[in-house]
């Protein structure tokens, strides 16, 4: 039952690519804005509906979508949370400047009609926000359980990133916020074993040459491979249009959750197509989707198995998962029908129950819109709560 993208893993000698996008990608903008006001309501109510889609253009952010929370949440808070979301990433461009740019709010009240389906009443526990399969991934390949290629993509643009904030402070501006980056890597026996070819695409300063912002980057790639691993010369890429200074929602519009294979496996494992950002926990394509990655990374974790797949799928209004999948890729030391069977017992899988057990209605999310929302450490405020491996004991117990 495996897709072909998992069967190649398990099977032969083969290249595979993920790509990153920067928080400072149009997208990627949206979906800080988003999560911003997320958290700028489960600050103010731990149970309040948040469902905040965004639109960046030049010079331009609308937020739509639906609410319920408390009145204390105005327009002019959310606008200042919009805004603050754009500074905190960089943008001060004539075509996309966080102080200059118009903020349209067209959120509303969430429905009465979805309300009622989620909503615990009487013997009625709390139902899932809206119908869908969510998946969830790890295995060995780095030592956050996390397919090495993203893992590589995100770090290469996180260390850009570091540099570049660290610089502005000092008022120097080599690079700008919007950068892409993208690594292939050499299977062998379905083990990482080089790196091919890397991209990476960043936005600059237009005194800048093509060579010089390639010599920027370069130091960053070889720092987040492997040691030994860097590409042929001729296979390492940096800004291959050759210019790269308009960019942000000035060059390209953003919308929220349009990048949701980099937000998870980089294409590395299935995904449900729901997306995450601008979502409270009620809503299973996000909490459900943390559940599942939970489940797996503490499963390989465990030494269970070196790759785990889990899905699981859901009914609006319904609390408790219709389907609970389980597939280690042929990769497992024990049975799968058994650890399907074992997983419900080891955590409430009923949307309230993943909600409890993560502690997710917290105002967590603003940090997980850009590089990934898996394979990072754990936070002590809760941030990354999905990331931990405290069933470990419990599993290697069941099957001891």
């Amino acid at each position: 039952m495996a897709n072909k993208a998992e069967q190649t893993h398990q099977s032969h000698d083969f290249l595979f690519t993920s790509e990153s996008v920067a928080e400072g990608h149009p997208d990627k903008v949206c979906d800080r804005i988003s999560d911003s006001v997320v958290d700028l309501y489960l600050a103010a109510d731990p149970y309040a509906r948040v469902a905040c889609e965004t639109l960046a253009t030049t010079n331009m952010i609308v937020l739509a979508g639906e609410v319920r929370g408390p009145s204390s949440i105005t327009k002019e808070l959310l606008e200042a949370a919009a805004r603050k979301a754009v500074r905190d990433i960089g943008y001060e461009q004539d075509g996309f400047h966080w102080k200059n740019c118009k903020v349209e709010i067209l959120l509303h009240a969430q429905s009465v009609d979805i309300a009622q389906g989620v909503d615990a009443a009487g013997n009625k526990d709390e139902g899932a926000g809206d119908q869908g399969i969510m998946f969830g991934f790890a295995c060995k390949e780095t030592p956050v359980y996390m397919p090495a290629p993203i893992f590589y993509s995100h770090g290469i643009l996180q260390s850009l990133a570091e540099q570049r904030h660290s610089e502005a402070k000092k008022g120097i501006m080599h690079l700008g916020p919007d950068a892409k980056s993208q690594v292939t890597l050499r299977y062998v026996n379905g083990v990482p074993v080089a790196v091919t070819s890397v991209v990476v695409s960043t936005q600059h300063h237009e005194s800048l040459t093509q060579e010089e912002v390639r010599e920027i980057v370069r130091p960053h790639v070889v720092k987040i491979l492997p040691k030994g691993w860097i590409c042929p010369e001729d296979q390492f890429y940096v800004n291959p249009t050759g210019r790269f200074v308009i960019g942000g929602p000035d060059g390209d519009a953003g919308v929220t959750g349009r990048k949701i294979i980099v937000d998870t496996y980089g294409g590395a494992a299935p995904h449900g197509g729901g997306a995450f950002s601008g979502k409270d926990p009620t809503k299973v394509d996000r909490s459900a989707a943390y559940a599942a990655r939970y489940l797996a990374k503490n499963i390989v974790a465990a030494d269970l198995a070196d790759r785990c797949t889990i899905q699981l799928s859901y009914a609006i209004g319904v609390s408790h998962p219709l389907s609970i999948f389980v597939n280690t890729n042929g990769s497992g030391r024990v049975d799968e029908t058994r650890l399907a069977a074992i997983l419900p017992q080891l955590m409430n899988l009923s949307p309230r129950g993943i909600r409890e057990h993560l502690q997710l209605n917290r105002p967590i999310y603003t940090r997980t819109s850009s590089y990934g929302h898996f394979g990072r450490t754990p936070e002590q405020d809760g941030g990354f709560s999905w990331e931990k491996t405290d069933l470990v004991d419990a599993l290697r117990r069941e099957f001891a």
